[in-house]
């Protein structure tokens, strides 16, 4: 470009900064360089300006905004101040790219991204003009270090500028420049289900960008994008990694923000929030292949909204965020809900007990070094972090180790991590809501132990978490073949949808579908219900009314005291008072109500009486359903075990194909045994192996 031009387009950035940015300037001249140092201007604005030369930004980013910043330090200031190392910014592009859609033609452009901040290094100085003294005539000769084309190499000079040999150099580092530097490696994120390998790039951010990113951060990340070529000086490949030059990092909304709600969207979700049947639909929307149960989904449609975060004046903090565990001996049962509560979560990251070690539920450390810079990964994000302010989903929790067991306790409690970054400690926030999905030890339930000892959680887990809901493949009278009837149902709509989509000519309509889809369409989308969800948290913050509070109070008090005796177990502790608060302001949540009525207190006690029954206790009674494994009784299964064993094996010989079930409950009713328990026996010693059948309603010792 002609020297006429440059001249022409500093001129026209000078006169753009008059018309458009005259006291952003003055306020960068009065806090320069110690509070500010950067200009940020809208790309709206200079299109407004010059069309032609905002085109070219986007297109020669690096070459634009070299002219940019020379018109910004030949700018005539209103106080004696040089801008000399000012940066010019540029925010508001018109469009963001995926990080997913990134190609190899796009290099060398201004591109805006959107993501969370999966890894994070320290910040580290940058030298960027190296100064190089001769050990022989002391000339020095200064280098930039510019590695925006992606050459990784350190430059050093040929020879001296004074004598005119080759060295030896070493380098001055008072008369160097230096900046600072940090990476940041961002992945796509943008709401709904966090994909389990969701694409990244690496971002390099300098000077005053630095040092104001957290792990988990959403961003808006406007830079230009490099490659660097991969391999090494020796051996290089034919391939390059791309990366991102950050030149401006704006916080892209946390607490549900991010997600855009239309005002047509608006009014549906106002009109839907005021229908009679609020509740049923809100219940029917949650995983709707699934039959029956109400009282679990209603949870978890609850667990979607939350409570409110509080912190009183003491400065104590009590965290709105519900915590469920869903136990389930049922084949998909936990994957389905799952599944469904990420489709409804504004933001879900998901993850696997069996695939987490360590700290990895929490933070993870790193040393190796990637694209876009030589600085080594200090600390990276693992799921519970970056489902900050959303929902962690992990499945398999009964195989969480011991130290994830114990990084999974701290975020229920205290919602924030602490990590270790050098010989520093880093406080990470971890407020999410927990949905943990688990089956039992033995994949089957076993009546003759109790619950928790069967889910393969700590103690102190357990006790962290507001709502714990067994699941069990338990046939009971009249729901059997009602369940049936629904999952073929929904096989059968699936079938037709199927016929009419793939077959060029069908003889099913659209019309027959949508009858045998009847009840299993949620009446609330997935996608609306997002929207919903993230309204409703962001702008409801509902209060207990007097008559709500004193009905959660009376519930709490009476179960509270029905333990007191040294004697009885006590079923409720302090921190479910906490929970039957949450419970209620979430089910205000769902109203879009500030308020906490009485019927949101009795929705939440139903459930968490639910819930109380659900584990095995009693409410009015304060006696554990499950006193079979009282301590008399558990003394007695060793004999009642032994007894039919012995009968199996006595009776296994005489049958080919084992000991007929049948005959082995006769000996046992006549060795006085009750049928009940011979059976349940029977049920016991095959979920520890003991016994098998090797035909139907046969048993055989193993």
């Amino acid at each position: 470009m002609a020297r006429a031009e440059d001249t022409q387009l500093i001129d026209s950035f000078k006169e753009f900064y008059s018309d458009y940015y005259r006291s952003e300037i003055a306020e960068l001249a009065q806090q320069y360089p110690k509070e500010q140092k950067s200009l940020v201007i809208d790309w709206g604005d200079l299109y407004t300006f010059d069309a032609d030369i905002a085109d070219d930004l986007r297109q020669k980013p690096r070459q634009l905004l070299q002219y940019a910043e020379e018109a910004l330090r030949l700018y005539d200031l209103p106080v004696n101040v040089s801008l000399g190392q000012a940066h010019v910014r540029v925010t508001g592009l018109p469009e963001t790219t995926d990080i997913s859609e990134i190609r190899a033609d796009q290099r060398g452009n201004l591109l805006t991204i959107r993501g969370s901040v999966r890894r994070i290094s320290d910040v580290r100085p940058k030298i960027t003009t190296a100064a190089f003294e001769c050990q022989r005539c002391g000339t020095l000769t200064r280098i930039p270090q510019d590695r925006t084309a992606g050459d990784s190499n350190f430059q050093e000079p040929h020879e001296c500028q004074g004598c005119e040999r080759q060295g030896p150099f070493q380098i001055n580092y008072d008369q160097s420049e230096f900046i600072d530097s940090q990476k940041l490696e961002v992945q796509n994120s943008v709401g709904g289900l966090q994909d389990t390998d969701p694409e990244r790039i690496s971002v390099i951010i300098e000077d005053d960008e630095t040092g104001k990113t957290s792990l988990g951060d959403r961003l808006r990340i406007t830079g230009i994008l490099k490659l660097e070529q991969l391999g090494s000086n020796s051996n290089p490949s034919a391939h390059f990694d791309s990366y991102l030059k950050g030149l401006t990092v704006e916080p892209d909304g946390r607490d549900f923000s991010h997600i855009e709600i239309t005002d047509t969207e608006k009014e549906e979700i106002d009109e839907f929030s005021n229908q009679q049947d609020l509740y049923d639909k809100m219940v029917d929307s949650i995983a709707p292949t699934i039959y029956d149960y109400e009282t679990e989904k209603l949870a978890l449609v609850l667990q979607l909204f939350g409570g409110v975060p509080k912190e009183q004046p003491d400065g104590t903090y009590i965290r709105g965020n519900i915590h469920t565990l869903v136990v389930s001996d049922v084949d998909s049962m936990v994957d389905r809900l799952l599944e469904c509560v990420a489709n409804c979560s504004p933001r879900a990251v998901k993850a696997s007990g069996s695939e987490t070690s360590g700290t990895g539920l929490t933070t993870t450390a790193y040393t190796s070094s990637s694209s876009g810079g030589d600085s080594p990964w200090t600390i990276g994000a693992g799921p519970l972090i970056e489902a900050d302010n959303g929902h962690a989903l992990i499945t398999n929790a009964e195989d969480l180790g011991t130290e994830a067991e114990s990084s999974l306790e701290t975020v229920l409690r205290e919602q924030f991590v602490d990590a270790s970054k050098a010989t520093e400690s880093v406080s990470l926030s971890a407020n999410t809501s927990v949905f943990l999905g688990s089956s039992p030890d033995t994949g089957r339930f076993d009546r003759y132990q109790p619950l928790i000892e069967q889910i393969g959680l700590s103690p102190n887990v357990a006790t962290s978490l507001d709502l714990v809901f067994p699941i069990a493949d338990k046939p009971e009278e009249g729901s059997v073949e009602a369940s049936a009837n629904h999952r073929l149902q929904s096989n059968y709509a699936g079938e037709l949808d199927t016929h009419l989509t793939k077959k060029d000519s069908s003889n099913y309509t659209q019309n027959q579908v949508e009858e045998a889809s009847k009840d299993i369409i949620p009446p609330v989308e997935p996608e609306l219900l997002r929207k919903y969800v993230a309204y409703a948290r962001r702008n409801c913050f509902p209060v207990l009314t007097a008559e709500a509070r004193t009905m959660i109070e009376d519930c709490y008090t009476e179960l509270r005291l029905e333990g007191s005796s040294e004697e009885a177990p006590v079923p409720i502790s302090k921190q479910d008072l906490e929970t039957l608060v949450r419970l209620s302001e979430a089910s205000a949540r769902v109203r879009l109500s500030d308020s906490v009525e009485e019927d949101d207190a009795k929705r939440a006690i139903k459930i968490f009486q639910h819930y109380v029954q659900q584990m095995g206790l009693t409410p009015k009674t304060n006696e554990l359903e499950r006193d079979i494994l009282e301590a008399e009784e558990r003394n007695g299964l060793d004999d009642q075990k032994e007894c039919i064993l012995n009968i199996v094996s006595d009776i296994e010989s005489n049958h080919d194909k084992g000991a007929p079930q049948e005959v082995v409950l006769e000996r046992a009713e006549k060795e006085g045994m009750e049928a009940s328990t011979a059976h349940h026996t029977i049920e016991r010693l095959k979920v520890l192996g003991e016994v098998y059948e090797p035909a139907e309603n046969h048993l055989r010792t193993t």
